[in-house]
């Protein structure tokens, strides 16, 4: 089927790939413009203009969509499919091709409309998630719905691995959905707004730790930021980051408060939070490396009763 592809992110680079292995007509691939990235501030392509160039499909990176649209109907796109992309498609867009523009959103919807819903369904510790082709409308993800595959969220899944796992499920949910539509059997449901909720998008504000929250919502916190924002505290007058812990409701240090550090060994550093306690496994002090807790306590000794979060 003759498609043109919509997408920046990673997350979309299995649907790319898993198209052109089977075959797809993967005319263009639309995506960002390169933004300066990292420390220094160099301009770097989109991960999926990345994959798109080492897969020899034309790319392209309008300002703006609405003024793309003369070279894309050109085209004469049977499909378009909307992956990560970043940005809303123009309502002038939405009938460029004969069966519309599909997405392929990492949520069961209507649940977690937006931009963050790995983040959010572990927020809120979500037990099951999954991937949704729909067709766009002019309303955010809230399109007619063609098919849903559902995946369990372990109790050790960051936003990182869940991604990862529903990216390659989203790939083979969109093959089975334009197969459906090559074969005429494709069929549509509208969404039950009574379910609607939303996941707004990531700030870094939402990294911050309130080591007065429990343990178990403060571990999710660190595994539902990464890579970004990262969930942190300061110490020392310092950010860090934390990039794996573990949590425990047993109330080990009822004498400490929250943020206080109850123990540090090579195996974690245990610290107090309002019920429980996060026992912190990797993490890096801002401008340094990531360290697992042993290399970090050799060249930073932390003493019982310091706290962590004091003065933000």
């Amino acid at each position: 089927m003759r498609m043109v592809l919509f997408g920046t992110d990673e997350f979309a680079i299995p649907s790319l790939e898993s198209l052109i292995e089977h075959r797809q007509q993967v005319l263009l691939c639309v995506t960002q413009p390169d933004r300066p990235q990292g420390r220094g501030l160099k301009r770097l392509p989109s991960p999926v203009k990345v994959a798109a160039q080492r897969l020899r499909i034309p790319v392209e990176e309008p300002d703006t969509l609405k003024s793309f649209l003369p070279r894309l109907q050109r085209l004469q796109p049977e499909v378009g499919v909307v992956i990560a992309y970043g940005n809303l498609i123009p309502s002038s867009l939405l009938s460029l091709a004969a069966h519309g523009m599909l997405g392929v959103h990492p949520s069961l919807l209507p649940k977690y409309r937006g931009a963050s819903p790995i983040a959010w369904a572990l927020l809120n510790a979500q037990t099951v998630t999954g991937v949704t082709i729909f067709r766009l409308d002019e309303r955010l993800d809230a399109g007619e719905i063609a098919s849903q595959r559902e995946v369990p969220i372990a109790a050790t899944d960051t936003a990182m691995t869940l991604s990862a796992r529903l990216a390659r499920l989203g790939a083979q949910a969109l093959l089975d959905t334009l197969d459906a539509l090559e074969r005429h059997t494709a069929r549509f449901h509208p969404q039950d707004e009574r379910q609607a909720s939303y996941a707004p998008k990531l700030t870094k504000a939402h990294g911050r730790i309130d080591w007065r929250a429990d343990a178990a919502a403060i571990d999710r916190l660190v595994r539902a930021m990464l890579p970004w924002p990262g969930a942190y505290t300061q110490w020392r007058g310092a950010l860090l980051k934390l990039w794996v812990t573990s949590a425990s409701e047993r109330d080990a240090a009822m004498t400490h408060q929250p943020g206080a550090v109850c123990s540090a060994a090579p195996e974690g550093i245990v610290v107090s939070t309002g019920k429980g306690h996060v026992v912190i496994r990797e993490l890096q002090l801002a401008g340094r490396r990531r360290m697992n807790a042993q290399e970090f306590l050799a060249g930073h000794p932390i003493q019982v009763g310091e706290r962590f979060g004091s003065g933000m």
